[in-house]
């Protein structure tokens, strides 16, 4: 009776902590979807309030008006896919031949794979900006892209390379004897079960895409091609800044995340098959 009182208030107790945690984690989008409902009058009211004293719905429909959001959307849409794919594609063959084959220089070309994620693209700013204006790719979606997936394919690369090193090999040459080629093994037996280092890889490179703003910012010089995150600054004047605006075009923003993440987290569920090899 007592072992069931205490586990009673300890399962309360973590409860309570769960929602304390959850809450403060969520307080600065809270703010965030407040604030874009308020008008010009109750954000610079001192001393402020959380919730608007008047709900202005409207605001989303209005920052749709004067500012393209829609071409930024799409532009930060093309560079979130088409980076995470060529990343994914350059990074499994990369990972599996990391993980599955031994040759001189192995674990130097591992460490130099991990070193890269230590500098930043602010460093290399000069840089990039030489070689992609060399390669004509300056004011160009596709330069994007191929900047961020070269960013993080250093990321990828490790991280598959670990799920691969996790599955058995026993599975792969039991495909081979099956009558599966090198690459039909990969495909049939290796990729399934490395789908939740996939996934994990594509979420992170996705993110990053998604919200990439200072290479935009740097290489891109045209408004129809700028992306949703240099989209924002619209809202930022000389005299002033909307700060209804530019927390309701957060808000929006963060919608295609979460809705990539959804899509792949139920996919993942779906399809995780176990395997093992016995004996």
């Amino acid at each position: 009776m007592v072992g069931s009182k205490k586990s009673k208030i300890g399962r309360v107790f973590l409860y309570v902590f769960a929602c304390a945690v959850s809450l403060f984690i969520l307080y600065p989008y809270l703010v965030m979807f407040f604030g874009s409902l308020k008008d010009l009058q109750t954000m610079y009211r001192i001393p402020g309030t959380l919730l608007p004293e008047v709900w202005h719905w409207e605001n989303y429909v209005n920052i749709w008006k004067d500012v393209p959001l829609l071409t930024y959307f799409k532009n930060s849409l093309l560079i979130a896919v088409f980076g995470t794919i060529l990343t994914i594609v350059c990074a499994v063959p990369g990972g599996y031949a990391l993980a599955r084959m031994e040759f001189p220089g192995k674990k130097t070309v591992m460490s130099l794979v991990i070193m890269t994620q230590m500098f930043s693209p602010v460093v290399m700013m000069v840089g990039i900006y030489k070689i992609m204006s060399t390669m004509h790719l300056t004011n160009s979606i596709l330069g994007i892209i191929l900047m961020v997936s070269a960013h993080n394919q250093a990321f990828a690369v490790w991280l598959l390379s670990g799920t691969f090193a996790t599955i058995s090999k026993e599975l792969e040459e039991a495909a081979r004897i099956d009558g599966c080629n090198k690459v039909s093994a990969m495909v049939r037996v290796i990729l399934p079960l490395a789908a939740p280092g996939i996934v994990t890889a594509m979420t992170f490179v996705f993110i990053s895409g998604w919200n990439e703003y200072m290479l935009s910012l740097i290489l891109i010089g045209d408004s129809s091609l700028k992306t949703i995150n240099l989209g924002i600054r619209a809202f930022f004047g000389y005299t002033g800044t909307e700060w209804w605006y530019v927390f309701a075009a957060s808000i929006l923003s963060t919608l295609p995340i979460l809705g990539f993440f959804r899509i792949l987290e139920r996919h993942l569920t779906g399809g995780l098959t176990a395997g093992g090899v016995k004996g």
